[in-house]
């Protein structure tokens, strides 16, 4: 990641308002699909990549992981998640989560939400993270869907009502940076093909044991907006393992 946002004064202030800021998982749209991929924690040492306010590795503390680090290149983000989720067990670090040392056979779980599509090299990322999970390990994470990233503008097309019409794609097959808005900020995303990220992993020696496309569970549809949450995927959830040869 070149720029951080998240340091941006305005952009946070923006971030800290939304639900999944103010009131955690429970607030997360994703989250009643992405809670069932957790494997058992229990005594597991997890890396948490681009843990934002921490929320992640609150869970995992709570349910039983023996050590949390969570790591994020925001200074904003760290001071939030050393205020709301500090706990015994959890340690954070300010670092990017391309320069982290990952390593060798260290974790049991790594977890990343929603960081991987600010990333450019996929596959590098891949290989540290099979790196430095343990045999039988999990990398479960959540990116931006591609046909989010590969959408124009990131944005629907809407009509004179002000009604989305339709979520428009194109260029779906030329992967790289895309510029966005977002939070009333420029944002800098790296779009990848659903083809980069399953095969990237399989490249690197991933099994792959779940893929879940994100979609807003009943109990949230009445939330204005949440119903058009249903046309187009935003977000990709995969669960993937480690399974290393003996030598």
């Amino acid at each position: 990641m070149n720029r951080n946002e998240y340091d941006n004064d305005h952009f946070f202030q923006q971030y800290a308002a939304m639900p999944r800021s103010t009131d955690g998982l429970k607030a997360a749209g994703e989250w009643h699909q992405l809670e069932p991929l957790f494997p058992p924690l229990q005594g597991k040492r997890v890396l948490d990549l681009g843990c934002g306010y921490g929320w992640h590795c609150r869970y995992a503390q709570e349910h039983g992981a023996a050590e949390v680090l969570g790591i994020d290149q925001s200074v904003k983000m760290l001071e939030e998640a050393s205020r709301r989720n500090h706990a015994p067990g959890i340690s954070y670090r300010l670092c990017g989560v391309e320069e982290y040392e990952y390593p060798e056979s260290a974790w049991d779980l790594v977890v990343s939400n929603l960081v991987l599509h600010y990333l450019d090299n996929l596959d590098e990322i891949f290989q540290k993270v099979y790196r430095t999970l343990t045999q039988n390990g999990v990398f479960l994470f959540n990116i931006e869907h591609p046909v989010f990233t590969a959408g124009v503008g990131q944005d629907w097309i809407y009509g004179e009502d002000g009604k989305p019409l339709y979520w428009p794609v194109d260029n779906y097959f030329r992967p790289g940076e895309r510029k966005t808005g977002f939070l009333g900020c420029e944002v800098l995303k790296q779009h990848h093909t659903l083809t980069q990220i399953l095969m990237g992993l399989l490249r690197s020696g991933f099994r792959i044991d779940a893929v879940e496309e994100a979609q807003p569970s009943p109990e949230m549809l009445g939330i204005p907006g949440m119903a058009d949450e249903l046309r187009r995927p935003m977000m990709l959830l995969v669960k993937a393992s480690v399974q290393k040869p003996d030598n």
